[in-house]
């Protein structure tokens, strides 16, 4: 059989740095061969001049549908507090389906620019915007399906039980296209009775978790705690995981890895968002200001299943942005201070092979029979990838080119 892509002269995320390079041949979609030298011919053949090739990243937490409305916003008056829920909150009715639909449009775009090729939205469901985030984005997920597979998670960003209608929209979504049901219960009246509510709504329709949870300057209180217990006596283990999560960057060390081996021992997963954690993080502290940013790989040590994630683009929240995961990553590992190749390789693992394992998806991978969803960076290996923000040249979703950027070219003077 003849393959409809070869890509040659290619590195393996995971390859030694004196391995030689390989070919690789797609099939139907599927990687069928990865070998030294593929000796047939394709209908498509990229020259990779031993680059690294990994699987497309993993967007694990995005909000498409309050994604780009920076402009229409209040601008930022004070430093403290930062007021970005209610800057948003001001906008929402203003929301239609049409304009969720572009403006998500327009930041799936740059996502797949940058080589995301699977990724979990977060959609907020309530009575100021009614279904109307949830649709425009839900509207996204055939139309890009030749580049990305999309999830949609319902949440209620200003309050479940203290917002009322907010119930019956989050489930009205669940019947119609939501996998995931949210949380954020710091803006609950009733933190734990959200908790408990949103695991009773995932029980009832077979559903994920993904909450946003524990954002704060004190872990004085810890919701985290709760949710291990409901994962554990629901038998939901595997499928939650939890976001930000910064009051766990302010504790003792030995307290934090304790709560990290009651996470790994329930199958709660972690997902720092770094940008918008560093953004809206410490603004209690006028000098001395603390990171806000939990430490992945201490917990990943510790056996929980981490992911790192974009969060916020261009709103109150996090006003920048670019869709480019690789960036996440590169500043969590930055903040965090963790600059050897072990690390960087975790790192780059977040968003790739355990950020679809968050989503859990095991049809991942650059390995014969995998989906040939499929990158090439313009780096020798994952880790210097990351090291450099090494931008995506070429993107094939199941062995198709979804993406194409030329390296960049130096026009020297002559002589």
């Amino acid at each position: 059989m003849q393959p409809d892509l070869i890509l040659r002269d290619i590195r393996l995320p995971d390859a030694a740095p004196d391995a030689p390079t390989l070919d690789l041949a797609v099939f139907d979609g599927l990687i069928a061969e990865i070998a030294p030298r593929i000796a047939a011919t394709a209908r498509e053949e990229v020259r990779a001049g031993g680059r690294v090739v990994a699987g497309g990243f993993v967007e694990t937490h995005i909000h498409l549908d309050k994604s780009c409305i920076l402009g229409r916003c209040e601008c930022e008056t004070t430093r403290n507090p930062h007021r970005a829920m209610e800057r948003v909150s001001a906008v929402k009715e203003s929301f239609t389906v049409e304009d969720v639909t572009a403006r998500a449009a327009a930041t799936i775009e740059k996502c797949i620019s940058h080589g995301t090729m699977r990724m979990r939205t977060h959609c907020e469901v309530d009575p100021l915007v009614g279904l109307r985030g949830f649709e425009g984005v839900l509207a996204l997920r055939d139309r890009y399906a030749w580049a990305i597979d999309l999830e949609i998670c319902v949440m209620p960003q200003e309050g479940l039980l203290n917002n009322p209608g907010t119930d019956e929209l989050m489930l009205e979504a669940l019947r119609n296209g939501a996998r995931v049901v949210g949380a954020a219960p710091n803006y609950d009246s009733d933190r734990a009775g959200q908790i408990h509510r949103v695991f009773e709504m995932a029980i009832e329709h077979d559903a994920d978790i993904d909450m946003h949870l524990d954002s704060g300057a004190s872990a004085s209180e810890l919701d985290t705690l709760l949710v291990c217990d409901l994962a554990e006596k629901h038998g939901w283990q595997g499928r939650v995981a939890i976001g930000h999560v910064t009051k766990l960057s302010t504790m003792p060390i030995a307290a934090m890895e304790e709560v990290a081996r009651r996470m790994a021992a329930c199958g709660v997963a972690l997902t720092p968002l770094v940008a918008t954690d560093l953004y809206l993080g410490g603004r209690h502290a006028e000098f001395d200001v603390p990171r806000a940013v939990v430490d992945a790989n201490r917990f990943a040590d510790l056996g929980v299943l981490c992911s790192i994630a974009s969060n916020n683009i261009l709103n109150p929240f996090t006003p920048f942005g670019d869709g480019q995961l690789l960036r996440q990553a590169n500043m969590h590992a930055v903040v965090c201070q963790r600059g050897n190749d072990d690390d960087v390789a975790a790192i780059f693992r977040m968003i790739t092979a355990d950020a679809a394992r968050v989503l859990r998806q095991d049809d991942y991978g650059v390995a014969v029979g995998m989906p040939a969803d499929l990158i090439v960076l313009d780096a020798p290996d994952a880790v210097m990838a990351l090291r450099t923000t090494a931008p995506v040249l070429h993107a094939f979703k199941r062995g198709v080119r979804t993406v194409t950027r030329a390296p960049v070219q130096l026009h020297r003077p002559e002589g």
